[in-house]
């Protein structure tokens, strides 16, 4: 996809974008103001940036030259919005579309990961779930995921996006192997960040027979 190569901003305005349609609905589309704190977030972003609106605004005007992005403008608005065209661009559904924002903002990720980081976006029900819409990201033409060799010291491969190049993917996994001794720490951290998820959605599902056993009594 040497065309369609995006810079690390392109893909993180992109991916904000993204993420805040399924997260904060009611706030969608993105005026600048908002598209900018969501782009310099400190937490789920990795690496965490500091933009400035200007390069934002700059940003938004390739996207839209290229048609990833759409400007509206709702009447009696002052403010200009931003949505995200990836969905049309790439003829992706919500989990599909899931699994390449949370790879486009978080870097390289096992499938357990992206299960556990995409569940307010989409829920996926099981791990072999999420491991098909990797493959069909795979398997598109051209492809906008790769599957990485498994790192030193790891028991499941990892996954990146492509839509900054095959050589940076290449620097990114490079990266990760040479940092390889913490990879353990890493899949502890996965596996507890899954095992709260799960008693996230435990503590939940008890909340909701509370309510239905007591209506009972009202």
């Amino acid at each position: 996809m040497s065309d369609d190569i995006l810079d690390p901003v392109e893909i993180r305005v992109l991916a904000v974008l993204a993420e805040k349609e399924a997260l904060t609905p009611d706030n969608y589309p993105l005026s600048l103001n908002a598209l900018t704190n969501g782009c310099n977030q400190l937490s789920s972003r990795d690496p965490v940036m500091q933009l400035s609106e200007e390069t934002v605004a700059d940003t938004l005007e390739r996207l839209a030259a290229r048609k990833l992005v759409s400007a509206i403008t709702q009447a009696g608005a002052r403010v200009t919005k931003y949505e995200h065209r990836m969905r049309i661009k790439w003829t992706l559904e919500q989990d599909k579309l899931a699994i390449l924002t949370v790879l486009m903002l978080r870097g390289l990720q096992t499938a357990g990961e992206i299960r556990t980081r995409t569940g307010r976006q989409h829920e996926f029900k099981s791990v072999a779930e999420v491991e098909a819409g990797l493959q069909f990201l795979i398997d598109k033409y051209p492809p906008l995921v790769a599957k990485l060799a498994l790192a030193p010291g790891t028991k499941e491969p990892r996954y990146g996006h492509l839509l900054g190049g095959e050589e940076v993917l290449a620097r990114e996994e490079a990266g990760y192997a040479s940092a390889a001794p913490s990879a353990s720490r890493g899949d502890r951290v996965s596996q507890l960040e899954q095992e709260v998820q799960q008693l996230r959605e435990e503590v939940a599902a008890l909340s909701a027979q509370f309510e239905q056993f007591r209506r009972q009594f009202e």
